[in-house]
């Protein structure tokens, strides 16, 4: 499906592509060769679990993979290739990905669906449902498949590492756009702490803090992936937009404006007058999100059947105050300095 010439209307929901059962129902519904492979994950280094809540870890290309994911990881790092107007948000597990995937969908889709119009996506959907997930779709050939029958411009989110999607920002051109947001680490162990513990009650903070500082987490060390798409930022600026939560929560409107631009899709001043940006960041809010019913009913997926509603739960900066003594803080704090100061990145002004 590609787009009509001259029409940029912006990513469809995923969720209404999927429900198109005829789109991909040719393509045969068997395990690709990564799922085939039987020794392919167990033949990878494990990680220690000291505590059930924490997931099962595989050591892959220099990345800690939730197990599950690893052949599907193993797919998208071979298969996956970017159309040139293909849009990726990406990040580290709880740092804003939904509130990011809202915005830029919102964004991108403000022609097809103005932000203030009673039938938008996002009232009927939660922001998951309207961006397809990389690594879940590669868990299957028909996955791949409604990942390929998507009308341009794709809209997309991952958590994979930069390394993991090579092609998606490479130099020289070539690749798509890449929107990276991180947050402070010490709220996001507080944050991640927090959603797990929704299957897992009995998660103690510490084991999560734990394995935030020895690297050995979903899709960690966190130092690392943070670092991957911050370089490419700094050497590559028009493929690949770094954001900050923090600077998100303070000024969301200006951030809006940035993306869009980003994106190709800056705000004409017609848009500006009329209030389109002021639309898209109250739609997207999280106070707004939070009381939708598409965000307080049903599970995420059915690999990690954790509530929608976990993905809302403060939506602020500065929390790990309630969570982490100063020794802890401390101890991530150097942590994070000592592996992020040699690229001029740092948490603190």
């Amino acid at each position: 499906m590609a787009k009509t010439p001259g029409a940029l209307l912006g990513p469809v929901p995923f969720a209404d592509v999927e429900a198109d059962s005829g789109l991909v129902s040719s393509v045969p519904e068997h395990l690709p060769e990564e799922h085939a492979d039987a020794d392919l994950v167990s033949a990878l280094p494990s990680a220690p679990r000291p505590n059930k809540g924490l997931l099962n870890l595989r050591f892959y290309e220099g990345i800690w993979l939730p197990e599950y994911f690893v052949p599907a990881a193993v797919a998208l790092h071979r298969r996956f290739e970017p159309r040139r107007d293909d849009v990726i948000v990406a990040s580290f597990p709880k740092c804003g990905t939904t509130w990011v995937n809202a915005l830029t969908f919102a964004t991108m889709a403000r022609h097809a669906y103005p932000a203030a119009g009673a039938g938008h996506p996002l009232l009927r959907l939660n922001p998951h449902q309207c961006i397809p997930f990389l690594e879940g779709l590669f868990r299957s050939p028909r996955g791949e498949a409604k990942l390929e029958a998507l009308p341009s411009p794709r809209l997309m989110n991952t958590h994979m590492p930069l390394a993991m999607v090579p092609r998606a920002a490479a130099p020289g051109g070539g690749g798509c756009k890449v929107v990276y947001v991180c947050r402070e680490p010490k709220d996001m162990v507080v944050s991640r702490w927090h959603f797990h513990r929704r299957l897992h009650p009995e998660l103690a903070f510490a084991d999560v803090f734990e394995s935030v500082c020895s690297g050995t987490v979903g899709y960690g060390p966190v130092w690392d992936h943070i670092l991957g798409y911050w370089s490419a930022s700094t050497a590559r600026p028009d493929s690949v937009l770094f954001l900050r939560y923090e600077e998100l929560l303070r000024d969301p409107a200006e951030h809006v404006r940035k993306l869009a631009r980003f994106v190709g899709l800056p705000f004409s001043g017609i848009e500006e007058d009329s209030g389109v940006v002021h639309d898209i960041v109250k739609l997207c809010s999280f106070g707004h999100l939070k009381n939708l019913e598409a965000n307080k009913t049903g599970h995420l997926n059915p690999a990690l059947p954790i509530p929608r509603d976990a993905l809302f739960r403060k939506g602020v900066a500065g929390d790990w105050v309630n969570h982490m003594t100063p020794d802890m803080a401390r101890r991530l704090d150097e942590i994070v300095a000592d592996k992020l100061h040699a690229a001029g990145l740092t948490f603190h002004e």
